[in-house]
């Protein structure tokens, strides 16, 4: 038995890095699994057929989170599909660095866009057929960032920043209907997005870690895995850490 049995699981984002371990972590622990992405792949359509080989249903959607409308017509036909939702990960997310002085504001609303308003967006469709069910995980992807704020990052640390307090109000909101709302807190993990710095700036990220090491994606999915799970039953409005120590 898995810790995730009879469950269904949308994760946003899901086509690489950590979304995609999340993912393929829920399906191993026998959840019915359903990724987005904005578009649908032959890379994407090979991981739905690999977590379809695991024993569980297995779909991806074409979906842009960040659009209201199309965040709830996707919950209607997940709805259709599958017939419930029991959590939701939203760990849709971009990064358009710069500083201050040089951010444009096309830089500060999409990534603004793109990780907070579509968990807004995806929780304002998923709440209403969680509510009805009386249960429900929702898991943020926040960041180490969202705390402590980073340099050339004022658009993404506030972003994550958000999904923090998004997932505090929601706890607060809908703990008498049985849903609750975590937040996870990545520090440096080793993903296509972190592959691009240069070794002397990975070093450096490195050297900050009292564990001397970047996380993998799956330190993130076990912790995701957790709050997905009953074992976290009456764990709801917090943020848990997966960085190494970094920002402890």
């Amino acid at each position: 038995m898995g810790l995730l049995d009879n469950k269904v699981a949308l994760v946003t984002g899901a086509g690489r890095g950590i979304g995609r371990a999340i993912a393929e972590k829920f399906a191993k622990e026998g959840a019915d699994v359903i990724i987005t992405d904005l578009k649908i792949d032959e890379t994407v359509e090979q991981f739905i057929s690999e977590l379809q080989a695991l024993g569980v249903r297995a779909k991806a959607y074409a979906s842009n989170a960040a659009d209201f409308e199309a965040a709830h017509e996707l919950m209607k036909q997940i709805v259709a599909d599958f017939g419930r939702l029991d959590v939701l990960v939203n760990n849709a997310g971009i990064t358009r660095d710069g500083l201050m002085m040089r951010m444009t504001e096309e830089q500060w609303d999409l990534v603004i866009n793109v990780n907070l308003k579509s968990a807004f967006n995806l929780i304002h469709a998923a709440t209403p057929v969680m509510m009805k069910q009386r249960s429900g995980s929702i898991i943020n992807m926040a960041s180490v960032v969202g705390v402590s704020g980073n340099a050339g990052q004022a658009n993404y640390s506030a972003s994550k920043a958000g999904m923090i307090g998004l997932a505090k109000s929601i706890a607060k909101e809908m703990g008498s209907r049985g849903v609750r709302a975590n937040s996870i807190a990545p520090g440096f993990i080793v993903t296509d997005m972190t592959g691009a710095l240069s070794e002397e700036v990975r070093k450096e990220w490195e050297a900050q870690i009292p564990m001397r090491r970047g996380g993998t994606p799956e330190d993130v999915a076990n912790v995701a895995t957790f709050l997905a799970s009953d074992l976290s039953s009456y764990v709801t409005g917090q943020t848990i850490h997966v960085c190494g120590g970094m920002n402890c």
